[in-house]
């Protein structure tokens, strides 16, 4: 089916809902008739919504069969639902909301492996990467000439190693080392230095009076993982120093090799950046199914970005196994509504121009689409920002929502593989992690054929079913972690920088 050339389409999600998307690649023009005899008061862009009744001023804009504001004046049917019609509903009310003690009834998945690299923890890794982690954002310039020089002159002698990566960041001094919140970016750079990919094989660059000693994120760090820049004598020693510790971690991490382990040992990340309309129809449900599967083989699986789940919490807290994770799910969100309050900022400064073009009302519209990804198995548990993931099955990881901090927080969580969904287009990438691209339309994949992995815009006309696309992200998980297939993203070597999370006073 050509969306260039099909019949005027558009999609309603819910029975309750009186507003659709439309479908069709470029949108539909005024006059165009539509299934159901009613005519477009306007022309209406593709993944923008349509009005499919007349609402009265301060009555619910319906979507998914729950409300997404209020309407600011009379909207006739057939009209363009733009944002700025659109007012935004109060927030779900975080005391009253119940777990619903979920007990999953699926049958397990068996039999599905891939190819990772074990490491001596347990924990299993989709890449061999050198990581060099630094103790604060100074060392920063040297470190980066060092992991050049690694990259040139170590790497071709270790086959088997994947790359080095500087793990640097913005914290480390000028800031209160034991204020409120400070161990949110401690915890998450000890935390992202551990993350499996590195194969326990981590170097550590220190300037040598920074506030973040080593010893606090490393209590036992050896001399062999440790390099600080101020005994050094000269530039030229602190680089020999840099290459001469990283050699003999090369050494031990050329010796990792890909074993076959089964899916239960994988660590997935669920993230979306650059939403449009169709995210929360395509892309999001076919990750979500994708992830169910994941479940019921024994992975382990997190969702993020608290500010895109926080006006869909509703739907999540009866799918928490029991009070304790409830507890926790809310302690979160009450976190964060705190922290944006004191910048007297409203949840709604969430969506993007660009999601707003692509068809999003408002942060609920974005929240309601953004859960579907999380699938429908219990929420085992929930994570502050940086926590390492504990359980196996869906987990709830407390990150903000930005694309590089969720990125980040959810590598320093433990993810080994990330799949993200996108609807306008991004080119986000991570080098620690292989990052598996979702397109919520097909525009978009026509668009950036060679940048987008899987178009999930099929099931808006009709091609695939949710289910389809679900198995098909399924098998191409298992390619991705098992090195037979690479993601655009890591064949274009396109990286952002790493993100991590710092709500902590700097001084």
């Amino acid at each position: 089916m050509d969306v260039r050339n099909m019949e005027p389409l558009y999609i309603k999600i819910n029975p309750k809902d009186n507003v659709a998307v439309i479908v069709n690649k470029g949108g539909l023009k005024k006059d165009t008739l539509l299934d159901g005899g009613f005519k477009l008061l306007s022309d209406i862009p593709e993944a923008n919504k349509v009005m499919l009744e007349d609402v009265s001023k301060d009555e619910p804009i319906i979507r998914y069969g729950e409300i997404i504001g209020y309407a600011k004046s009379d909207l006739k049917k057939g009209s363009w639902l733009h944002e700025d019609k659109v007012r935004l509903p109060r927030a779900c009310p975080l005391d009253n909301l119940k777990s619903g003690y979920m007990v999953d009834h699926y049958n397990p998945l068996e039999g599905y492996t891939f190819l990772g690299y074990r490491n001596d923890d347990g924990s299993v890794g989709t890449k061999n990467i050198l990581g060099i982690t630094t103790t604060v954002q100074c060392s920063e310039g040297v470190v980066n000439v060092a992991v050049d020089r690694i990259r040139s002159e170590l790497l071709p002698k270790y086959k088997n190693v994947d790359d080095v990566v500087a793990l640097n960041h913005l914290y480390g001094c000028g800031v209160a080392i034991y204020g409120d919140n400070a161990e949110i970016p401690i915890r998450a750079i000890r935390n992202l230095s551990k993350n499996p990919n590195f194969g326990g094989q981590l170097l550590t660059i220190c300037l040598g009076c920074e506030k973040l000693v080593p010893t606090i994120l490393f209590p036992k760090i050896e001399n062999d993982d440790l390099v600080v820049l101020q005994e050094c004598h000269g530039f030229k020693e602190m680089i020999d120093e840099i290459m001469r510790k990283a050699e003999k971690k090369l050494e031990k991490l050329n010796s990792r090799t890909r074993v076959e382990c089964p899916v239960s040992d994988l660590v997935v990340g669920l993230q979306c950046g650059g939403s449009d309309a169709f995210s929360g129809i395509t892309s999001n449900p076919a990750v979500g199914f994708a992830a169910d599967l994941l479940v019921r083989a024994g992975a382990k699986v997190m969702f993020s970005e608290v500010t895109e789940i926080r006006d869909a919490v509703h739907l999540l807290a009866p799918r928490t196994k029991d009070d304790k994770v409830l507890k926790k799910l809310v302690r979160e969100m009450k976190w964060y509504d705190k922290y944006l309050e004191k910048s007297h900022v409203d949840r709604d400064a969430n969506p993007s121009p660009g999601n707003k073009k692509g068809g999003l009302s408002n942060v609920v519209d974005k929240a309601l689409g953004s859960v579907a990804k999380s699938g429908t198995t219990s929420i085992v548990d929930v994570l502050s920002p940086g926590e390492r993931i504990k359980k196996r099955g869906m987990t709830y990881a407390a990150t903000p929502a930005s694309d590089f901090f969720c990125g980040t927080m959810q590598l320093a969580s433990g993810m080994t593989l990330q799949v993200f969904t996108t609807g306008r287009g991004t080119t986000y990438n991570l080098k620690i992690s292989p990052v598996i691209k979702v397109s919520s339309n097909s525009t978009l994949k026509e668009k950036w054929f060679d940048l987008i992995d899987l178009d999930a815009g099929r099931i808006a006309t009709g091609k695939k079913s949710i289910e389809e696309v679900g198995w098909e992200l399924f098998k191409l998980i298992i390619d991705v972690a098992s090195g037979r297939k690479k993601t655009y993203g890591d064949i274009h070597g396109l990286y952002n920088a790493l993100g991590i999370f710092n709500p902590a006073p700097i001084t």
